[in-house]
């Protein structure tokens, strides 16, 4: 038989190799060949404006004016935002800004302190 891993997202022994790819039939899911032990899970690493690692608990500064939809709020430059957690979806910032409250940041917004 074949020495493919098995797919890492569901487990299917039917994998097969196209290139530099594995490629699992059944759900579809494709992963580098050289890289499935390094990065196991396809963890995503989220980077602030300036290509920055972010991290859970880090500090953030706003680099542009974000309004603040449904109200008449406005985000400045330069706000401080400290203890980020990170999270999926388009916006990859959950935060709590001062005068304002809980909000989520696009992390392409913000650059790390």
């Amino acid at each position: 038989m074949s020495n493919l891993p098995n797919c890492p997202k569901c487990a299917s022994e039917y994998t097969y190799n196209d290139g530099s790819l594995y490629i699992c039939p059944e759900c579809a899911h494709e992963w580098q060949a050289d890289t499935d032990s390094e990065n196991p899970g396809d963890v995503k690493i989220i980077k602030d404006a300036n290509g920055n690692e972010l991290q859970d608990g880090d500090t953030v500064t706003v680099i542009k004016d974000l309004k603040v939809k449904g109200t008449s709020l406005v985000v400045k430059v330069g706000t401080k935002v400290k203890g980020i957690r990170l999270v999926d979806g388009d916006h990859d910032i959950d935060c709590k800004i001062d005068g304002i409250g809980p909000m989520k940041l696009k992390s392409e917004f913000v650059k790390k302190v």
